[in-house]
């Protein structure tokens, strides 16, 4: 795709699921990526994969001194950043009722304060240069809502918004902010969230039946969309919100 051989592109949650399938194919677009995960293991064989393109900083993004800190790294290794992903998530499938604080405090770190840090400590830089290009990976959750994921659908609804205000906030400073919506994917998050549940390999299945292109998605139906909102292809979109979902959520 065009304008994206070169740039530096920061991935958060890369070292697996859709971050990682979205490292790979930044990569083979041409672009240099730094890529922050609390996953090490994960982020190592990743960055063993891309031929001297990738860094990797563990990096808890509910932290922000740890944002911080390893967004400098980027900068200093790589170049400044040009291009960001926000792709790390995380959840616990319970019905809201049967949830206590505690489960809370973690979703909304890694699916709400999580982007925001990033945001907050990236955008500046960006603004200064006067480029930049944002994804946000949210969930169909955010748009219509899931049972057993209210505490998530609440955080990925509010990155959708965010990302629409910060789109409106920056459009005069070179930047554009826009937003994917995978539906359910076969990832290690959503495996991890079947086998907590009794009743996840019967969501699962029923899941891939109420979809109507008949199945689960998996992490590389979602690098192309986001490559593309990352490059020049993109230049004239902000502030959107795509559903990748197999026809799943149709908005």
């Amino acid at each position: 795709m065009r304008g994206l051989a070169g740039r530096v592109v920061l991935v958060t949650g890369g070292a697996s699921g859709i971050g990682r399938a979205a490292v790979l194919r930044l990569v083979e677009e041409g672009c240099r990526v730094g890529i922050l995960d609390v996953d090490e293991a994960g982020g190592g064989q990743i960055v063993a994969r891309c031929n001297g393109l990738a860094a990797y900083w563990m990096t808890d993004i509910t932290d922000r001194a740890q944002v911080e800190a390893s967004v400098a790294k980027c900068e200093q290794t790589l170049g400044p950043i040009e291009l960001l992903a926000n792709i790390a998530g995380w959840d616990r499938m319970r019905n809201f009722l049967d949830t206590d604080p505690t489960d809370w405090e973690r979703i909304v770190g890694v699916n709400l304060y999580g982007p925001l840090h990033l945001h907050h400590v990236v955008l500046p830089r960006m603004v200064a240069r006067g480029f930049g290009r944002v994804v946000n990976v949210s969930s169909d959750a955010g748009r219509v809502g899931s049972s057993g994921e209210a505490v998530y659908a609440a955080c990925k609804g509010g990155l959708i918004a965010f990302t629409k205000t910060m789109a409106r906030e920056l459009a005069r400073s070179g930047v554009t902010l826009n937003v994917l919506c995978p539906g359910p994917t076969n990832t290690p998050l959503f495996t991890a969230i079947q086998y907590a549940s009794p009743d996840g390999a019967r969501i699962a299945e029923a899941l891939a039946r109420a979809i109507p292109l008949r199945r689960i998605g998996e992490p590389e139906d979602h690098p192309g969309a986001i490559a593309f909102l990352l490059s020049d292809d993109a230049a004239y979109i902000t502030g959107q919100t795509l559903s990748v979902s197999g026809g799943l959520t149709m908005v």
